[in-house]
C-alpha cells in the first residue's frame, strides 16, 4: 500500500456527508459532518498539503425503485469526485470486509468497529471513536475497507 498521511472515508448524502479522517495506523480517528462545498474545499486543501487516500461509498442498483434522494446523492458524489482522485467503494464490499456478510446492517457495522477500536467512551474518558454517530460510523467503515483491501470487481471507476 502506498504511504499516505491520512485516509479519508466518506458516507455521502444528498445534502451533507459523514467524513472520517484517520491516520493509516488508526491511531487518530476524527469524524465530522460537512456540506458538499465544505467537503470539496477540505479535500482540495488536504491534497495540496498532505498525501491523502480518499474513499467514498458508491451506490449500486439492486433492481429496486429509488427516490429523489438517491439521485441527489449520486450527483453529490460526482461533485466530490471532481475535487480529488478517490476510490468509489460499494456498500456491499464494506459490509463484507467489516462484518463478513452481505446482510449486515448499520448496527452490525457499528458494533464490529467498536469491537475493533474499542468503545467510544465518555467526555471525561474518550475512546478512539468518541463522538462517532450516525453516518460517521459508515464513513469510518469505508475508510477501513479502502485501507485494507485491494480494488475489487465491484468498485466503480471512470476508466
Amino acid at each position: 500500500m502506498a504511504e499516505v498521511d491520512y485516509c479519508i472515508g466518506i458516507d455521502p448524502g444528498p445534502r451533507s456527508h459523514g467524513v472520517v479522517v484517520v491516520k493509516p495506523d488508526y491511531s487518530t480517528i476524527e469524524g465530522m459532518d460537512l456540506s458538499t462545498d465544505e467537503l470539496y474545499a477540505t479535500l482540495q486543501r488536504l491534497s495540496v498539503f498532505s498525501k491523502v487516500e480518499v474513499s467514498c461509498e458508491w451506490i449500486q442498483s439492486y433492481g429496486m425503485k429509488v427516490g429523489k434522494e438517491v439521485f441527489e446523492t449520486v450527483f453529490q458524489i460526482g461533485r466530490i469526485y471532481q475535487s480529488c482522485p478517490m476510490r468509489l467503494i460499494p456498500r456491499l464490499d464494506v459490509k463484507l470486509h467489516i462484518c463478513g456478510q452481505a446482510r449486515a446492517k448499520d448496527a452490525n457495522i457499528r458494533q464490529a468497529l467498536i469491537d475493533r477500536f474499542g468503545p467510544p467512551g465518555t467526555k471525561k474518558n474518550p475512546g478512539r471513536t468518541y463522538g462517532m454517530r450516525a453516518h460517521l460510523w459508515q464513513a469510518l467503515a469505508v475508510a477501513v475497507t479502502a485501507r485494507e483491501i485491494l480494488k475489487t470487481d465491484h468498485e466503480w471507476s471512470p476508466e
